[in-house]
């Protein structure tokens, strides 16, 4: 039996055309309603260049010691809670940060380039983590940290990003300096 281009397209098309009449035994009541997409979304999008090598920026972000500095420099300090600060080594590894305000896991760590993390506040609804995006490069004698922010609750948007200024860049850069 020999398949063309024909019979290729003309099964395509069949396929793709049945794709909109799902069954009810699969859930579907039809095609998606504008009441189950979002389109609008927030997210945040930050760059800043520290005095650091990438991997002393790395370090600074993944080490409990370390970051713990950065939080008693922020403007948060240890105000929100009296834990201290943990940070698991490894992918997968769990956090939590600014007295156990701010609490997640790592998703993904490529030394010295990238952290992926599944972040939360502590005043979201249980289960609710947005995913944080640390991206590190060399640049002249320095860092340059593309930060992106994504999937938490709308309306956060200028809380969250002031909060990342405020509690994460500028401690850092006086960490770093």
């Amino acid at each position: 039996m020999s398949f063309n281009r024909r019979d290729f397209s003309v099964g395509l098309a069949a396929l793709f055309s049945g794709l909109g009449s799902v069954p009810a035994a699969l859930g579907s009541t039809g095609p998606a309603s504008d009441e189950e997409i979002s389109l609008t979304g927030e997210a945040i999008h930050q760059e800043v260049v520290f005095k650091a090598a990438p991997k002393r920026v790395y370090e600074t972000l993944t080490d409990a010691k370390q970051f713990d500095k950065v939080v008693h420099l922020s403007e948060a300090g240890m105000s929100l809670g009296k834990a201290a600060t943990e940070i698991g080594p490894e992918a997968g590894g769990t956090f939590s940060l600014f007295g156990g305000y701010i609490s997640g896991r790592h998703i993904e760590l490529v030394p010295n380039e990238r952290i992926v993390q599944a972040w939360r506040t502590g005043s979201w609804s249980p289960g609710s983590f947005s995913i944080a995006k640390f991206v590190l490069t060399a640049q002249d004698s320095g860092t340059k940290l593309v930060f992106d922010h994504t999937g938490f609750p709308a309306g956060q948007a200028r809380h969250l990003a002031d909060g990342w200024k405020a509690n994460y860049w500028a401690p850092m850069q006086k960490y770093l300096a």
